[in-house]
């Protein structure tokens, strides 16, 4: 079997998951700051001629409408800075970003941690932060064989889009203070529940010193059971400085039959080895 790390010189695996990473610089991003000024400039002109008010409300909700839509737009900048690919310098390194969203879980974890292992391939996973108090020693293992411990929120739950600025921020900082406690690195990555992005999480991304990442594919194997499907979703037009979704957990009380990641991760991982790609963790490949 040809291990991954054979294809490069520089390899070192705990660096890789150490690396240092600039924390964002926290800039409102451009189409909030268009919408603030729709509000004020529409509020100037209702008190000016209150006789336009049904343009000024056409075009505020006209606003809130594309601000909405780009909540469910995971590839989508418009909300702010959002890692689609690596950098410049990881592509042409030939590396790739393999991420693992929803874990820890006990049954599949390990077994993921033997496959990346086995090819000597590095990996980035986003734990969530109750799951990660439950299985401490499952995230120690994560980060003691060379792979880094990201944030994917506390509670991965389904209404985390919509929460204000303050929950928003208190969901953060307690996986930030969980996962960093336990792992004994803070993360420097964010991924949201279902990917789903409010328009008011940048500012409490920067207060925790979190990036915010989402794909340039995934393979939906948490509702794909059929292997071969799921490689073929994240080997289309596989190339350096891609990022690439599967999941390590999710719910075990509906589980039928072993989880699709365990039968895609060899097929992938060769695939890399053939095409010459480098799998790093997201701070090896960002620093």
């Amino acid at each position: 079997m040809k291990r991954i790390e054979d294809l490069a010189v520089d390899d070192a695996p705990h660096a890789a998951a150490t690396g240092a990473v600039s924390p964002p610089r926290w800039q409102l991003a451009m189409s909030l700051r268009v919408s603030a000024a729709l509000h004020v400039g529409g509020a100037l002109a209702v008190g000016l001629q209150p006789e336009v008010w049904p343009l000024v409300a056409g075009a505020l909700v006209a606003n809130h409408c594309t601000l909405f839509g780009a909540s469910f737009l995971p590839k989508s900048r418009l909300l702010g800075p959002n890692i689609v690919r690596l950098p410049e310098a990881a592509i042409r390194r030939g590396e790739v970003a393999l991420t693992f969203d929803d874990g820890p879980d006990p049954e599949v974890t390990p077994r993921v941690l033997d496959l990346l292992d086995a090819y000597g391939a590095r990996a980035s996973f986003f734990c969530i932060g109750e799951r990660a108090a439950a299985f401490p020693d499952l995230v120690r293992d994560i980060s003691r064989r060379g792979h880094s411990v990201e944030n994917h929120s506390h509670r991965h739950s389904t209404r985390f889009g919509w929460y204000g600025l303050g929950r928003l921020r208190r969901e953060l900082q307690a996986a930030q203070s969980t996962l960093g406690e336990i792992s004994g690195r803070a993360p420097a990555f964010f991924r949201a529940p279902f990917g789903v992005r409010s328009p008011l999480l940048d500012p409490a991304l920067a207060e925790c010193g979190l990036r915010y990442v989402s794909w340039t594919r995934r393979g939906y194997d948490t509702v794909d059971g059929s292997a071969p499907s799921v490689l073929r979703r994240l080997t289309r037009n596989l190339a350096a400085g891609d990022v690439l979704l599967l999941h390590d957990g999710g719910p075990i009380g509906e589980r039928r039959g072993a989880p699709s990641v365990l039968a895609v991760l060899p097929a992938l991982l060769h695939r890399f080895g053939a095409s010459g790609l480098k799998p790093v963790s997201l701070p090896a490949a960002c620093a």
